[in-house]
């Protein structure tokens, strides 16, 4: 097919997804204004559909998760819990939860407001779906340092810029390595001023999007070689159920923990979330219930975003583990 066919093709199944979807015409009555059959209608919908020209986004009812959801919210005083329905495919699950989120900070973004931005696949999906138009004109500033092992989609860099670029505004990123291996250069590094001047301003976010991590020996801290197996089951054996921006360690009752990866990590922390007014912690796989309810317990999440089934595994770990 040359360029201009291609061409031709792309607008005549622009033209029939347009009225089908957004006009509410019925593929008999398109047929027939286009002098198509019926069947090569549908077979032009299902097209577009393949080639990314309709995005189909269904939104369940609130009614389907408002009693889990007002638990949460009464149970760990948070604001407010963003179920989305669960689904088996891991990468639609995040990409269901993430766009909870992305609509989320649709409602409530305005002119002026800085957004710190965490690192992860979890974070990355909140900025793959974004659908507004609207120019906010808000500061999307990283709130942990950079790593060459993650891969440019899940450094906070690149996620700040992908964000700033979706709802209209600029990112700022921190000039510095994520993980450094002596707890002095850390300390020396945070004193820095461009460094400090960037954490600072995080600190000063209205909105703070983070990742809520388990402790698995496949996690993206391992993958990434951030820390060993071995590290990463000690600190479980040792009852680190999680960790939170990735690296902020906690148990299940939401106590840092005490292990050896502590201090290695340049970004905020959780003192510094406990400032921001709505920390929005996003967990999507079945994994991390431990450490969500852990993630909880530390008061200093304001938004949970996560799947059905995770939720209604936290309140359940939840009534077990109470002192």
């Amino acid at each position: 097919m040359t360029s201009r066919e291609e061409h031709t093709e792309i607008q005549q199944l622009t033209e029939i997804a347009t009225l089908y979807y957004v006009d509410g015409e019925t593929q008999e009555s398109i047929a027939q204004k286009l002098d198509l059959s019926r069947i090569k209608v549908g077979r032009l919908i299902k097209r577009a559909h393949a080639m990314g020209i309709v995005d189909v986004r269904v939104r369940h009812h609130h009614s389907v998760s408002e009693e889990i959801e007002l638990e949460l919210i009464k149970r760990f005083n948070i604001k407010r819990a963003l179920i989305a329905l669960d689904h088996s495919d891991p990468d639609k699950q995040r990409a269901d939860v993430a766009s909870m989120v992305a609509d989320h900070l649709t409602r409530h973004l305005d002119k002026g407001h800085i957004i710190a931005v965490g690192m992860g696949r979890n974070v990355a999906a909140v900025a793959e779906n974004v659908f507004t138009d609207h120019q906010y004109q808000c500061s999307f500033v990283c709130a942990i340092g950079g790593s060459l092992k993650a891969g440019e989609h899940m450094n906070p860099d690149h996620i700040c810029r992908r964000l700033a670029a979706q709802f209209g505004g600029d990112s700022e990123s921190l000039y510095a390595p994520a993980l450094l291996q002596n707890p002095e250069l850390r300390k020396e590094l945070l004193e820095n001023p461009t460094v400090k001047q960037t954490l600072d301003r995080a600190r000063r976010a209205d909105f703070a999007l983070i990742g809520v991590g388990d402790m698995s020996e496949d996690s993206n801290m391992v993958r990434m070689g951030w820390f060993t197996p071995q590290e990463i089951a000690e600190a479980r054996l040792s009852g680190t159920v999680g960790d939170m921006m990735g690296y902020d360690f906690i148990d299940i009752h939401g106590n840092a923990s005490q292990t050896k990866m502590k201090d290695r990590i340049v970004g905020l922390q959780i003192d510094d979330l406990h400032r921001i007014p709505d920390v929005i912690a996003i967990a999507s796989e079945k994994t991390k219930a431990a450490g969500i309810l852990g993630a909880l317990r530390t008061g200093a999440i304001d938004t949970l975003a996560t799947s059905y089934a995770n939720a209604l595994t936290v309140l359940s770990l939840d009534e077990a583990t109470r002192r």
